[in-house]
């Protein structure tokens, strides 16, 4: 049985394990390459993990940290940003076959991108791509209509974000197919599915028809070294 405890550390385990290769790491702090994720994660929050965290982070530049337990930064370090998030895991693991939708490349980034921006799902930067595989829906007309795709890898769980679907396209079940795909794709591989989701997200409900269910409230806390 897997361990669901280190989802409260969710950056954490996925540096430490499924993204191993691609963490900057310094004694007991650990992040993603700045073009990749503003993500970064402490063992625990001791002066001493912030110490190395300043190692890894640049004057003024800000990074996003996901724990359990709300973050009391230290002098040198400015909270910028704190809000709760809900972890979901979903546990239902027979899923019925859903077709398979157009997995994104490289070439499809920039509309990536601009989706992206306009619909503000959480962090996509321009390697975003190296933490896992996106897949996408186009319109008749060509255009990337929604995409989702699968964000930190904290083994043996993986998480799927980026769910979007430009504003044109709402209401055709875009959303859920993409991630029904994923969840389906992702048990087949022995792993599990993990979320975080606002909890006044409409989006939430569809999760739960899906399987998903509240594990437990996050802390999402932004901070800049000074």
């Amino acid at each position: 049985m897997a361990d669901v405890n280190i989802l409260d550390n969710p950056i954490w385990a996925a540096l430490m394990t499924g993204h191993r290769s691609l963490a900057r790491s310094s004694g007991r702090a650990r992040r993603y390459p700045s073009e990749v994720s503003p993500f970064a994660a402490l063992e625990a929050p001791s002066v001493r993990a912030f110490s190395d965290l300043a190692a890894l982070v640049n004057p003024e530049e800000s990074v996003g940290m996901c724990t359990a337990d709300p973050i009391s930064a230290p002098p040198g370090w400015q909270v910028l940003k704190r809000r709760p998030l809900e972890q979901m895991v979903c546990l239902a693991s027979e899923h019925s076959h859903v077709s398979s939708p157009l997995e994104l490349g490289p070439a499809d980034l920039p509309e990536m991108l601009v989706l992206t921006a306009a619909t503000e799902p959480g962090p996509f930067l321009a390697a975003t791509m190296q933490m896992g595989r996106y897949f996408g829906i186009r319109a008749d007309d060509g255009r990337l209509a929604a995409m989702a795709g699968e964000r930190l890898k904290a083994e043996p769980f993986t998480e799927i974000s980026a769910v979007c679907t430009d504003p044109d396209f709402r209401g055709r079940g875009h959303a859920k197919a993409l991630v029904s795909f994923l969840v389906g794709l992702i048990f087949s591989e022995g792993r599990i599915p993990f979320l975080h989701v606002k909890g006044e997200n409409q989006a939430k409900v569809l999760y739960e028809r899906l399987g998903f269910r509240v594990r437990r409230e996050m802390q999402l806390t932004v901070i800049a070294r000074q």
